[in-house]
């Protein structure tokens, strides 16, 4: 089978690395979005818009004499880095690795994603017709938009392949942790705090309780943690707060965790400590957990096989970070995530790719979807 070669693939990397398309730029996602429908179009896909107001559009692609595609590949289009972020420090090379905002996270998957799909059409295999390609536009602030395009999506699909990048170390992800993000909100009342504190009613006081509760719900031995990671609140030194709020990140391991610790969470946020303070809680679970079940471990260990056939040792990890795959995961579609080339550092400055796993990971996913295709007629996938 014939790839398409690294240069021409880093070509196009710092083609799409050099495009800020943080999750709120809906115009440079819409301008990643055009630039990867006009590279299907070459290779005849079609593609359908979902045109979002606040977000940037999402994608469906599949060939144009697709018929009932058994295949779903997700991959999204945003990053987690503000607008000017790519004038600041643009796509560049040094030695065996790739640098730039969303390098590999996940530019570089689009790079692979395409180049596999384009490598089965000039094969003249068929199988290309049996994958359609999603790409979204919010799955780095949890796809508030792209959720039930996801969902709907997956139905009715043999397997889902998630184009997030592979960890360091080359392995896939069978298993992630899901989550969810709270505001909690406390409204006291403003005295100052010199001539009649007796007269206020702390917000912050109140909600340095609440921190200490809902720290309290963590149980790491379980895959359960609840984190308070940004607060704010008072206007003076020298004044009762009247206003305090925090943002909560919370984390399972298991579906049958997320409910009970929801409602934890609104027991304590539902009686104050500090008498004369009200709370609002706003917010809950956004990603169910990516559960290793039986028909996830059967995915892996045939794309293991087909690793294998090209001399690749490949292994498998969870991770706590949430991702697209959980959606499918969670309505009982075999999923796997990782598929993307190699590299590390996401979300940072130092963000990379191994140049050398482009060519690599785009025949892992090729070799994939043409194994899938075939292993469909005798498994339960």
């Amino acid at each position: 089978m014939k790839i398409t070669t690294t240069d021409d693939m880093l070509k196009l990397l710092e083609e799409l690395v050099n495009i800020d398309s943080g999750s709120y730029n809906k115009k440079g996602i819409d301008q990643v979005g055009k630039r990867l429908i006009d590279a299907y179009q070459q290779i005849g896909f079609k593609a359908d818009i979902y045109e979002q107001e606040e977000y940037g559009n999402h994608v469906v692609l599949q060939h144009n004499e697709a018929e009932n595609p058994e295949i779903l590949l997700v991959a999204h289009m945003d990053t987690v880095f503000p607008i000017g972020t790519v004038a600041e420090r643009p796509f560049y090379i040094k030695g065996d690795r790739a640098y730039g905002p969303g390098v590999v996270d996940m530019k570089g998957s689009h790079v692979t994603a395409l180049s596999a799909i384009k490598a089965l059409l000039d094969a003249k295999s068929a199988v290309a017709k049996n994958v359609v390609v999603l790409l979204t536009s919010d799955e780095e602030i949890g796809a508030p938009s792209a959720r039930p395009l996801i969902e709907a999506q997956g139905a009715g699909k043999r397997a889902v392949l998630v184009m997030e990048p592979a960890r360091k170390d080359g392995s896939l992800v069978t298993s992630r942790r899901g989550g969810g993000r709270y505001t909690l909100k406390i409204t006291g009342k403003a005295a100052h705090s010199g001539i009649e504190p007796e007269n206020g009613r702390s917000a912050i006081e109140e909600l340095a309780y609440k921190i200490i509760q809902l720290h309290q719900l963590s149980d790491h031995e379980q895959g359960i943690s609840v984190n308070v990671g940004i607060i704010e609140g008072g206007t003076a030194v020298n004044t009762v707060a009247d206003y305090a709020e925090a943002k909560v990140d919370i984390r399972v391991t298991r579906r049958d965790q997320a409910e009970p610790l929801a409602e934890k969470i609104k027991d304590i946020c539902g009686q104050a400590n500090v008498e004369g303070t009200s709370i609002a809680l706003e917010g809950g679970i956004t990603r169910p957990p990516m559960e290793r079940n039986d028909q996830t471990i059967e995915l892996f260990e045939m794309i293991k096989d087909v690793a294998s056939s090209l001399n690749l040792s490949l292994t498998e990890t969870a991770t706590g970070g949430g991702s697209d795959a959980s959606f499918t995961s969670a309505l009982g579609i075999p999923t796997i995530d990782g598929m993307g080339p190699v590299g590390g550092n996401p979300h940072s400055t130092d963000e990379y790719l191994e140049i050398d796993t482009l060519v690599e990971r785009t025949r892992l996913l090729a070799k994939t979807i043409e194994k899938l295709s075939s292993y469909m007629e005798n498994s339960c996938i």
